[in-house]
């Protein structure tokens, strides 16, 4: 069984290298992050701020708008575009099980994306790291929670792509659902949240709601955990004040990411097991 579902896997490979997607996806990171480190570190010398605390905060609100569109955009026709393109029917006629095809592709995907993730944003650590190397210890460990969250982070969107391609019937369908969850989880959630704590004015909206709230949102989860951290991180991403109001650990939040994988992949490979071919 295991071998089933690591064939599929470095086929999912050998498809993203072809395609030049982990090429792509990597000098995107990579550009984008040395770029950010590049104009955050005009500043430190005068403020005498750590570069890597700098370079925390600048990569992670990188990651909440693009390692989610990313990885919606690899997984969206994932199931989808198989049949579409009417290789979902060979592949079923191979002794292999349903939730082999959506284990395999998963992994592969999550090793697409991480790769270039580790290796684009590795970079710019290793640029920091040339620039000055007397980097904090607190920043060396967020800078390492940073990586390891901003994959888990890729792996929950696309769990969730998974499941928008199975639920949709052709890709182009698939594309337009995926926007939409992009566009609701990364820019319109925390608008309609802050809309209502505003009007709420502390009256309905306690903490444990608020708690509850934060929760429901995988990047919220991700931005708690990478700019709530750790106190010099939090004190230049303007979020200290919220992480001495929300009572949410660091176990709690990495815990509430891994279900924000888990659960959409069930999901996925529950309704992939019912559907008609």
């Amino acid at each position: 069984m295991i071998r089933q579902v690591y064939i599929i896997a470095i086929r999912e490979l050998r498809d993203g290298l072809r395609n030049r997607r982990v090429l792509a996806t990597t000098l995107l990171l990579s550009t984008l992050s040395l770029t950010l480190v590049l104009l955050g570190s005009t500043p430190i010398g005068s403020v005498g701020v750590d570069p890597l605390s700098i370079t925390v905060v600048s990569l992670s609100s990188l990651t909440i708008f693009l390692v989610p569109l990313i990885a919606l955009l690899i997984a969206h026709d994932a199931i989808a575009g198989e049949f579409d393109r009417g290789t979902m029917l060979l592949l079923l006629s191979y002794p292999v099980h349903r939730w082999q095809i959506i284990a395999g592709k998963f992994i592969g995907h999550v090793g697409i994306l991480g790769f270039s993730t580790l290796v684009g944003y590795g970079i710019a650590g290793l640029a920091v790291s040339f620039v000055d190397s007397g980097s904090e210890s607190g920043a060396v460990e967020a800078f390492a929670l940073m990586l390891a969250t901003s994959v888990l982070l890729g792996a929950a969107f696309i769990a969730l792509g998974y499941l928008v391609s199975v639920l949709t019937r052709d890709q182009r369908t698939a594309a337009g659902a995926a926007l939409g969850l992009w566009l609701f989880f990364v820019l319109l959630y925390d608008m309609i949240l802050l809309g209502a704590l505003v009007a709420d004015q502390g009256r309905m909206i306690t903490v444990g709601a608020l708690n509850v709230f934060l929760l429901a949102n995988p990047a919220d989860i991700y931005r708690m955990l990478n700019l709530t951290g750790f106190s010099n991180v939090g004190s230049l991403s303007g979020m200290a004040g919220l992480s001495k109001d929300v009572a949410l650990g660091s176990l709690t939040l990495l815990g509430a990411l891994l279900v924000w994988i888990v659960i959409p992949l069930a999901a996925a490979g529950l309704a992939f097991s019912r559907r008609q071919v």
